[in-house]
């Protein structure tokens, strides 16, 4: 329960091993719903159809036995709009409550229902009163589907933030440590739309916002909201969170990894305060995307590949580009034994990158490492570190 009146009716998702078929969740998943019990009643949001039935009996025995008013669908993804349908069959007097290109999305997910009269189209700065509570919308498109809005209850001063503000992670294996998980969750879900995010804290800070109330993962209140606020407004201006020099490494046969193992090494002699190293054929990938939007410095270390480049690195940049990765210092590492390539093509995806820096030297070794090329990572290292 949220308070007297906002109660809690989503779910917890502890089955599930790939959110959005691509994000490891090995604690799971919460898909949050909320319901306001005023005069009128409004729900806010469904969940996933994985778990349909537990949410279908939250929902009841928070009714207990009342018909619901309006069914507020802030975000139309189906791990939260699934049970759309049903709710709209089962209470025959339900109004739906979205923005208008919600209301567009919604044939392309239930074909055939009959929507006419039954949905509310609202826009930012619109309210929706229920009595003594009275919900403002906010428009938030790109948090991160183009319909996106959230919602301000006046009364209690809560923010229904969709998708901002969520994290991985089931309640019940809930930890104190919000941070971690709301991370790699913002970087991988939301991280390409950080004009988008200022957009919305910007209207945020206008409120008076005493707790937040996301899709996935806890409310938000007190010190913990206010931690949670900083990082955003850090994260969505694509700024360094943290010290440190994250070293990802993409190699065949391990040569390309000693190299990498050495340069941290040495880095952490020079008195790097923080120094990650990780290998991109066995690291989760969304794990390593975090550690390079919290450092300010990366060093990207591969085989070359079929006159190209080892293929876990392209991915690896690849997803930085996507992510819209920006404001970052590079040091590049190619291995090939013959004719080396990787950093040819390293260094064009780092280029494509907004005010990306290259640092020199870049370095070449030749299947393995080097007396000569000992020299050369320590220029490397200092480079990083001036």
């Amino acid at each position: 329960m949220i308070s007297d009146t906002i109660k809690y009716i989503g779910v917890d998702d502890l089955d599930i091993d790939l959110f959005e078929s691509q994000y490891v969740v090995p604690d799971g998943m919460s898909y949050n719903s909320y319901l306001i019990d005023d005069e009128k009643i409004a729900v806010l949001d469904t969940a996933d159809r994985r778990k349909g039935e537990e949410w279908k009996a939250n929902l009841k025995a928070a009714l207990g036995g009342r018909q619901p008013d309006y069914l507020v669908a802030h975000h139309m993804e189906p791990d939260h709009a699934a049970l759309i349908a049903w709710m709209l069959e089962t209470y025959p007097c339900l109004q739906l409550v979205c923005s208008a290109q919600a209301a567009k999305m919604l044939p392309n997910f239930f074909e055939g229902l009959n929507f006419e009269g039954r949905v509310v189209i609202v826009k930012e700065g619109d309210k929706l009163s229920l009595g003594s509570h009275e919900l403002t919308f906010i428009g938030a498109p790109m948090i991160h589907w183009p319909e996106v809005i959230m919602s301000y209850d006046s009364l209690e001063k809560v923010v229904f933030s969709a998708d901002g503000f969520g994290k991985f992670g089931a309640l019940e294996k809930e930890t104190d440590d919000w941070a971690c998980e709301a991370r790699r969750y913002y970087f991988n879900i939301c991280g390409k739309y950080g004009t988008q995010v200022q957009t919305v804290m910007k209207k945020l800070a206008a409120l008076d916002v005493q707790a937040i109330c996301p899709l996935h993962g806890p409310v938000l209140k007190g010190e913990q909201l206010a931690a949670a606020i900083k990082l955003y407004d850090t994260w969505s201006k694509y700024e360094p969170e943290s010290e440190g020099i994250l070293i990802a490494y993409a190699s065949i046969h391990g040569g390309t990894a000693a190299a990498a193992e050495r340069l941290g090494e040495i880095l952490r002699e020079k008195g790097a305060k923080k120094v990650v190293v990780s290998d991109l054929s066995r690291s989760d990938m969304a794990e390593v995307i975090e550690d390079a939007f919290r450092y300010p410095t990366v060093v990207v270390a591969a085989s070359s590949y079929d006159a190209s480049v080892f293929p876990v690195m392209h991915d690896f940049l690849y997803h930085l580009q996507i992510k819209n990765y920006q404001k970052r210092r590079f040091g590049i590492i190619e291995n090939g034994s013959w004719a080396p390539t990787a950093s040819k093509v390293m260094r064009s995806m780092i280029e494509g990158l907004k005010d990306c820096e290259i640092v020199e030297p870049m370095l070449t070794i030749r299947s393995r490492m080097k007396t000569a090329d000992e020299a050369l990572l320590e220029q490397l290292a200092d480079s990083l570190l001036s």
